[in-house]
C-alpha cells in the first residue's frame, strides 16, 4: 500500500468512564506522585538508577535495529571500549540524553524547541549520518527535506510543515490542563512526535527521551530516586509497538486511546515490577547475593571478597569490625586495608565522601553482569 499524509487535529481524547484505560490513569495517579521510602539504602538504589539508566539506552537503540546485547554493551563498559564502536556509542548517547534531561527538567520547566534540539544533538553525537550509521546530516535541526518511514502507511507531513507541527506539539505538553490528562497527554505526544518525524534520523531515540521527559514534568519523582524504565514498554515487542503506532496514524479517537491505553497499561506494568526493588529483603534475596554467587561462580570476585559482600548486604552498612570473623587472624589494620582494596575496585562504596562505613556497589564492575542476569531471571528487563 502507497504511504499517505493523513492530516487530523491534535487534541486530548476523554476516555470513557468505565474503560480499561480509565482505570489504568486512576491507578498511576497516585503513583507518579508518591515520594518513595522503602528499606533499600539510598545509596544502593541509586546505584540501581544507573543500571536502569543503561537499560533504557539499550532498549531504545534496540527499537531501532542496533543488535548490541546486554552481555556485550557490559563487556564494553567494564573494559571502557564503547568509544571504539559506534553502536556502543548510540547507546551511551541515550544515557548521556537522560542525564540532561534529569538535570535540566522537572514538573515546572517547560518543554521547548531549543530542549528538543539539544536532546537530538545529544542522542546523535559522533556517530556516522544515515544511511550508512544512525547519526544525522543535521544536528539538532529540523529535516529540510520530505521522508518516508520503512514499513510504513504513514506518510510524514512536508518538511515546511514541520516546524509549525513541532510548535502545536510543545504547546500542546506545556499546556497547562487538568493533571488527570497528564499520562493521556504523555502517550499522545509520544505518538504526534512520530507523526510528525520532525528530524532526518534519530527520530525514535529522541520520541522515547521526550517520553521520559514527560513523565518527569507530570510528577514522576525520578530526581527523588523513582526507577523509571519506559522505554521497557516499547522494546519487550517491536512489532507490536509498531503496529500500535499504526493503529494511532487513523487520527480517531478510537485508535487514539487504544494506543494511549498500550502505553498506559504498560508503563504501570513496568513501575509495579519495578518499585519492588525499594524493598531491601526482594533486593538482597532476589538481585544482590545471587549477583555475588554468580560472580564467585565465575571466579570475578574471590571467596573473601565475596563474604564481605554478602555481610555488607545482610546489614547493609558495613565497617573494618563487622568483617573480623570473615578474615580471622587478620589485624585491623588488615581488615581496612581489606575494605579500602574493595573500594578501589569499586566492589564497595562509602556512604559518604570520607566515612568508614560502607554499602555494596555494582554499577561500575563485575558484579554489574551478575546483577543484569539477576534482573533478568526476575523478569525485570525486557531485552537480551
Amino acid at each position: 500500500m502507497t504511504a499517505i499524509f493523513n492530516h487530523f487535529e491534535l487534541r486530548l481524547v476523554n476516555p470513557d468512564f468505565d474503560s480499561k484505560l480509565n482505570e489504568i490513569i486512576l491507578e498511576l495517579e497516585p503513583i507518579r506522585s508518591m515520594r518513595l521510602g522503602g528499606s533499600t539504602h539510598p545509596a544502593i538504589f541509586f546505584e540501581l538508577k544507573r543500571v536502569f539508566h543503561l537499560l533504557e539506552s539499550l532498549g531504545s537503540a534496540r527499537i531501532e535495529g542496533n543488535n548490541t546485547t546486554i552481555a556485550d554493551y557490559v563487556e564494553a563498559k567494564l573494559d571502557n571500549t564503547i568509544a571504539e564502536n559506534e553502536k556502543l556509542m548510540e547507546i551511551d548517547n541515550v544515557g548521556l540524553a537522560m542525564n540532561f534531561i534529569e538535570e535540566n527538567i522537572d514538573e515546572n520547566t517547560p518543554i521547548t524547541r531549543a530542549m528538543l534540539f539539544e536532546i537530538h544533538k545529544i542522542t546523535v553525537n559522533n556517530l556516522t549520518p544515515a544511511p550508512k550509521g544512525e547519526g544525522d546530516i543535521t544536528p539538532g535541526e529540523f529535516r529540510a527535506r520530505n521522508v518516508k518511514i520503512n514499513k510504513s502507511n504513514h506518510l510524514p507531513p512536508e518538511f515546511i510543515q514541520v516546524a509549525g507541527y513541532v510548535d502545536e506539539l510543545l504547546e500542546f505538553i506545556n499546556r497547562k490542563d487538568r493533571s488527570i490528562y497528564d499520562l493521556l497527554k504523555t502517550a499522545i505526544a509520544h505518538h504526534r512526535f512520530t507523526w510528525i518525524h520532525p528530524f532526518n534520523n534519530g527520530n525514535g531515540r529522541v520520541v522515547r527521551l521526550l517520553t521520559y521527559a514527560q513523565l518527569i514534568k507530570s510528577g514522576f519523582k525520578v530526581k527523588e530516586g523513582r526507577l523509571l524504565n519506559p522505554t521497557a514498554v516499547f522494546c519487550a515487542d517491536r512489532d507490536e509497538y509498531y503496529r500500535m503506532l499504526s493503529i494511532a496514524d487513523s487520527g480517531s479517537d478510537e485508535g487514539i486511546l487504544e494506543w494511549c491505553e498500550y502505553v498506559l497499561s504498560g508503563l504501570l506494568e513496568e513501575l509495579k515490577k519495578i518499585d519492588l526493588l525499594t524493598n531491601h529483603e526482594y533486593l538482597a534475596k532476589n538481585l544482590l547475593i545471587p549477583a555475588i554467587d554468580y560472580c564467585l561462580e565465575r571466579t570475578s570476585i574471590t571467596a573473601t571478597e565475596g563474604k564481605i559482600l554478602k555481610r555488607s548486604v545482610e546489614l547493609i552498612e558495613i565497617q573494618a569490625g563487622d568483617i573480623k570473623e570473615l578474615i580471622k587472624g587478620k589485624t585491623p589494620e588488615a581488615r581496612t586495608r581489606q575494605l579500602a582494596k574493595m573500594k578501589s575496585n569499586n566492589l564497595i562504596k562509602a556512604i559518604r565522601p570520607k566515612a568508614r562505613k560502607y554499602v555494596i556497589s555494582f554499577s561500575n564492575n563485575y558484579l554489574l553482569r551478575g546483577i543484569i542476569h539477576a534482573l533478568r531471571k526476575q523478569g525485570l528487563i525486557a531485552v537480551d
